[in-house]
């Protein structure tokens, strides 16, 4: 726990849960898209981009022209701004609200892996008629295992719903060309995982600290010890949409 609670957070790194927690990908491969559709743009934006890591791990000869990331939590501000910068992309701290701090119509594609909001108006205004929105989001009920161990009762009132959002997309005015939801696996095997994967992930249980949950974590602990492993489940949502040429949006 001591060791869980020491291990830094910026950035979107879980590479210290090597060996101690294991995550199903999606079939996909968001990152290898990712790298394609940036090589076919002029100019793209990447909302919410963490320290920087997927938008890196793409290579930057796969970047477009001009590429902006914005990032609203100033640790990731800064870790963003010292990988992407030398890689050619600029990155904008934004408080994640809107509006926007671009112009209408300026990028041809705009991109997102995991928001923690989607501001379906805002990417709309955003993108040149003809761009398109191409992302993946955390579905519904992702992770429902870990929030009911120390929630109780799933809520669904306010969560996420990937036909949900492709209506919110269209509502925007936006052509929704792909929407994928997976299901996908996620185990833990020791309580140092679920901590260090509580601190990242911090709206699977919103007032998470060791102190408070000391006792559900001790539980947890010889829960794991007895069968090897805590499973949870993970939703993901791959989108792709369309902002029409003429400006007409979808039926």
């Amino acid at each position: 726990m001591d060791e869980a609670c020491a291990v830094p957070v910026e950035g979107w790194d879980f590479s210290w849960l090597d060996g101690r927690a294991t995550e199903q990908r999606p079939s996909w491969g968001y990152q290898r898209l990712l790298g394609a559709k940036l090589a076919t743009a002029r100019a793209a934006l990447d909302i919410q981009t963490g320290g920087g890591e997927v938008l890196a791990g793409v290579g930057a000869d796969n970047f477009p022209p001009t590429l902006v990331a914005t990032e609203g939590w100033p640790p990731n501000v800064a870790k963003a701004t010292a990988l992407l910068h030398p890689l050619g992309a600029v990155v904008v701290a934004d408080d994640e609200k809107p509006p926007l701090p671009f112009a209408d119509n300026a990028f041809d594609l705009v991109t997102s892996r995991h928001p923690a909001t989607v501001h379906w108006s805002e990417i709309a205004r955003v993108l040149a008629p003809g761009g398109s929105y191409f992302a993946q989001h955390v579905g519904g009920r992702t992770n429902v295992e870990i929030s009911e161990y120390f929630l109780g009762p799933y809520d669904p009132s306010g969560r996420r719903d990937h036909e949900a959002e492709a209506d919110q997309a269209r509502a925007a005015g936006l052509q929704v060309l792909l929407c994928l939801n997976e299901r996908l696996r996620l185990e833990f095997f020791d309580i140092g995982a679920v901590i260090f994967f509580l601190r990242n992930v911090v709206w699977t249980v919103p007032d998470f600290t060791v102190d408070r949950y000391r006792a559900r974590l001790q539980e947890l602990h010889d829960q794991i010890a007895r069968d090897g492993v805590f499973r949870s489940t993970m939703s993901r949502t791959l989108l792709e949409a369309l902002k029409p040429p003429n400006g007409a949006g979808d039926a």
